[in-house]
């Protein structure tokens, strides 16, 4: 029968691959696929039926990772980042498309819908946000700035600064069975906006759901040729043949976390997301009927039941008060029994569905031996754990499946909150064990005894109770989930990461971060200090430093300038009559505007009416500005002065040119900085120079980010700061 299983194809080198001859190891799937030569067969959670077979026997690794550095590498190095966003918003459409069809397999692997909208709904999820982050917060480049530059010498001709650049390697992720679309794809995600291609490892057996979704994007042609990869089964070697520039994302046991990262030469980026202990604690003022108690236990029960509590967010210790125990265990037994229907997923009303294996099934009947052994006591569920439950079968009926994965969900008590197994052990299903604490000191040092974890989450409206766990958790965990009665509703849980906010945990967790926004990208670039001249450091990096060339117009009316002096720039080679060099930036489109184009404008002289009029209409009579005795006596000011928003008002004034043109709008201002007061009769100067050109990809316009500095008579620095503007791509000349 096992000859006629079909075996499961990797998608490598742009192309499908099966080995000519795959042999059979056994009837059962676990996390790992074994030797690449074997054959494994991966059963339906469910039935117990026979859905694919999973080999790499014949798998040539060396060419999957050449082909990822090699061809990956270029194709991906061609495209912007904002390109590679806008196929990441593709591929989740794509997908999109195809979620019923990725339900149906899903349901294969004991997902309930619920369970497969966490799984394939995040993962798209995580598409669509990767893709809008890249486009707002990102330039279309494939150079990203860090931070502002450093003026290494006194003239300004030597500065420094940071950039992230691509890695030049191949990024490698092996993912654990429980989140098949999710856990690769946040993976992906951030490396692919990054510009690094992908090998995915998944866990055998789920694999098959991973084969699903990315046979679905390669059949969508939106995948640049080599920039993702799919080795459906063993893969032990390959980590051998990694170097300097690859990167390796494990997630799944601690102890394969240690044995994978001794395995990687020293130069490859290794970061582990592993078994955690997870805690939530219940705030001594949630007492039974206040909304945080009926929150926490109505989370408690989800983190149990949801993916059948095989989640490595998932709450393995319920940490409450000790007076409140007994209501806890009460409150979640009576839910259970009214919320939770174990069984066939396929089957109406199924709530929870099987382990993914009976190899996970039988690991989690051992880990829940050990807690007994040391001490816990059934609080809630069967007495007999590791008897099979009575489950709703696929075509509806009731009755033992023998042939299934299926745990009940189980509630334990330890009496002994310092039980070494409370803290130590986990049960990888729907367990959780129920402890009490004296103060909120005790319950603090309760959490930090997991050794580190992804997520803990307090239920508490009380911000003093808050405050002290918060300065004692921040240490031990990734993630800290505040729940009270403003955000229950809204909150996203204790056990649902968001690609917005940092995936990962110290210690016992893995020490490694994922997602996190933009932070997850930087994982797949390398930080550099580059050093240089303003010009150097201009024409590497596409944005305008100060002290680089300039391509001066007129300004303000006066005439154009036909030199500069060392504070701005270098000025440009003089341009023909009638050439852009001489016409307003603000009249310039971003086909014809180019980093380093200045306008020069002023001096406007600043009178006491202006100041007083600009009080008078705004309203801002603040002394400094009205009382000239008063102002005198501030240690900043000497006598009265201008408002700062009158300066910036002023500026605008002398530089925005009035006629219609690619300037389209004011997109705002960052980094305003006041240094020089400015008196009654001072006359300020702006210079203006196009710093940043940001074409956007699917619009007919981009953003241009403007240095903006404000001089007074004296050649003093007034005010600097950073003028956003969208400007379109084309305007026609006339």
């Amino acid at each position: 029968m096992t000859n006629t299983v079909p075996v499961l194809p990797s998608y490598v080198r742009d192309g499908w691959w099966t080995p000519t001859d795959t042999s059979t190891r056994g009837g059962t799937a676990t996390d790992t696929s074994g030797p690449s030569g074997a054959g494994v067969v991966v059963r339906d959670a469910s039935t117990g039926e026979p859905v694919t077979r999973v080999s790499t026997d014949g798998l040539d690794l060396v060419a999957v990772l050449d082909h990822a550095r090699d061809v990956g590498q270029k194709a991906l190095g061609d495209l912007t980042i904002h390109e590679r966003a806008v196929l990441l918003k593709r591929m989740a459409l794509e997908l999109t498309a195809h979620k019923d069809a990725l339900y149906e397999v899903s349901a294969r692997t004991g997902a309930t819908a619920r369970d497969s909208a966490f799984d394939v709904d995040g993962g798209i999820g995580v598409l669509f946000t990767y893709s809008s982050k890249g486009r707002r917060e990102l330039p279309n480049a494939n150079l990203i700035l860090d931070g502002p530059p450093e003026a290494l010498s006194k003239d300004g001709s030597f500065l420094g600064r940071h950039v992230y650049t691509r890695l030049s390697g191949v990024a490698v992720q092996i993912n654990a069975f429980n989140f098949p679309v999710w856990g690769p794809l946040e993976k992906f995600a951030p490396a692919f906006l990054a510009g690094v291609p992908t090998v995915i490892k998944p866990a055998t057996p789920t694999a098959y759901l991973t084969e699903a979704w990315v046979r679905i994007l390669v059949d969508s042609g939106l995948l640049p040729d080599g920039a993702l990869q799919l080795v459906s089964g063993g893969a032990r070697e390959l980590l051998g043949q990694l170097r300097l520039g690859d990167t390796v994302a494990f997630t799944g046991s601690a102890d394969t976390a240690r044995r994978l990262r001794g395995s990687v030469v020293e130069g490859v980026r290794f970061t582990a997301e592993t078994d955690s202990i997870n805690a939530s604690v219940l705030g001594p003022d949630g007492v039974p009927g206040s909304a945080e108690f009926e929150a926490y236990v109505r989370q408690l029960v989800t983190e149990m039941t949801v993916k059948a509590g095989q989640k490595c967010t998932a709450i393995r210790r319920a940490i409450v008060p000790e007076a409140l125990v007994d209501d806890v265990v009460a409150a979640v037994d009576a839910r259970l029994e009214r919320k939770v229907v174990v069984g066939d997923p396929r089957a109406a009303g199924v709530t929870m569905g099987p382990l993914a294996s009976t190899g996970q099934r039988d690991e989690l009947h051992r880990q829940v031996e050990k807690l007994i052994g040391a001490g816990a006591r059934v609080a809630a569920g069967p007495a007999d754990f590791a008897a099979p439950p009575e489950v709703v079968r696929a075509d509806g009926t009731v009755g033992l499946s023998p042939d299934g994965a299926f745990a009940a969900p189980l509630l334990l008590r330890f009496d002994d909150a310092d039980a070494a197994a409370l803290h130590d052990v986990e049960a990888f299903g729907p367990v959780a064990s129920v402890v009490g604490y004296r103060d909120v000191d005790h319950a603090a040092e309760l959490v930090v005894r997991g050794g580190g974890s992804l997520v803990t989450s307090v239920a508490t409206s009380d911000p003093t109770a808050a405050a002290a766990l918060f300065g004692r958790l921040c240490a031990a965990n990734g993630r800290v989930l505040f729940l009270d009665r403003d955000d229950e509703r809204t909150s996203t849980g204790h056990g649902a990461p968001v690609p917005h906010l940092v995936h990962g945990g110290p210690g016992r967790a893995g020490g490694g971060e994922e997602l996190g926004g933009i932070r997850a990208v930087h994982h797949y670039m390398q930080r550099t200090a580059i050093q240089g001249s303003p010009r150097m450091l201009t024409e590497l990096t596409g944005v305008w430093h100060t002290g680089a060339p300039v391509r001066r117009a007129a300004g303000g009316g006066g005439p154009a300038a036909t030199g500069v002096g060392p504070r701005d720039g270098v000025a440009a080679p003089a341009e023909p009559p009638g050439a852009m060099g001489h016409a307003h930036p603000f009249r310039r489109s971003l086909a014809e505007l180019r980093a380093g184009d200045q306008v020069v404008a002023g001096p406007r002289v600043v009178t006491s009416e202006d100041i007083e009029h600009f009080a008078d209409f705004t309203g801002d009579t603040f002394y400094a500005h009205m009382d000239e005795v008063a102002a005198a006596a501030n240690p900043f000011f000497p006598g009265r002065v201008a408002h700062g928003y009158l300066l910036v008002s002023l500026a605008a004034g002398l530089f925005v040119d009035p006629d219609p043109g690619p300037v389209l709008a004011n997109y705002g201002l960052e980094n305003l900085r006041f240094l020089t007061p400015v008196s009654p009769g001072d006359a300020v100067t702006v210079t203006l120079t196009a710093k940043q050109i940001t074409p956007r990809e699917t619009d007919d316009h981009g953003e241009v980010r403007w240095d903006a500095v404000l001089r007074n008579q004296a050649d003093e620095i007034v005010a600097t700061y950073d003028v956003l503007t969208l400007v379109a791509k084309e305007w026609p000349r006339g």
